[in-house]
């Protein structure tokens, strides 16, 4: 697996490439079918890699979403990872049958924080067995974790078969740096993909993530970050937008 799908370096970023990052988040508890339906439309409109439902919605989006080439991906014990093991591989077997195609789970939390890393790798490997060969993220939620913290759960999440290691959920007050990006990279090495996600808002943020080392981004301001590949495409300097604020 590659450190990075694209670097940051070159003078012309590429929509295709960008697409091929994206993970588009439909995730917010609020959300009524219309407004899910809006951003699978808009998701399919933009042609990113893949939308992150919840678990409820998959079956719908995956339906909504036939032909489209964006695959639907779901979240599992979300939002904090607080749900038994059991739970958990109940939850994705239920997403698996819906018809997810990659699954996002929230590690244990409350044993990370009591470095009870055994619970934690046993829940994540839980996950990946019910998995098989599907994709599965293990959220980290960075925003409550010391740095020894986020390399144990690294290191946990990968040594339990994990495909990729993941910041945030997006809703804890805190998302993805590019200096937690860089850690978990250099904790996992090449072979495990980290993705970042959770304050991901517009381009430059993308950049410096991908430059971190992540090969895949989480967010809900995909529009606004392909916008502003197109415009600086076209004119060669940065747009007025700036950062989709009401994103996550």
């Amino acid at each position: 697996m590659d450190n990075a799908a694209f670097s940051v370096d070159q003078p012309h970023v590429t929509a295709d490439a960008v697409r091929a990052l994206i993970d588009h988040a439909i995730l917010k508890p609020e959300l009524t079918r219309s407004a899910v339906d809006a951003q699978l439309d808009e998701a399919a409109a933009y042609r990113v890699f893949s939308v992150c439902v919840r678990p409820s919605d998959v079956a719908h989006a995956v339906a909504r979403l036939a032909g489209t080439g964006v695959g639907v991906g779901t979240v599992i014990g979300f939002p904090h990872g607080t749900t038994s093991t059991e739970a958990k591989v109940a939850e994705s077997l239920q997403a698996l049958a819906d018809g997810a195609f990659e699954l996002d789970m929230v590690q244990n939390i409350g044993a990370a924080k009591s470095g009870d890393w055994e619970r934690v790798e046993a829940d994540v490997r839980a996950v990946v067995d019910a998995a098989g060969s599907t994709v599965v993220k293990v959220i980290l939620e960075t925003a409550f974790l010391t740095d020894d913290e986020i390399v144990a759960a690294s290191r946990a999440a990968q040594s339990a078969g994990a495909a990729f290691v993941k910041t945030s959920t997006g809703f804890a007050g805190g998302g993805a740096t590019a200096e937690h990006i860089a850690l978990m990279r250099a904790t996992v090495g090449t072979d495990t993909g980290v993705k970042a996600s959770g304050g991901v808002r517009g381009l430059d943020t993308l950049l410096e993530m991908v430059g971190a080392g992540a090969n895949r981004i989480g967010t809900s301001a995909s529009a606004r970050i392909l916008d502003e590949v197109a415009h600086r495409a076209e004119t060669g300097a940065a747009s007025a937008l700036g950062d989709d604020t009401t994103s996550y």
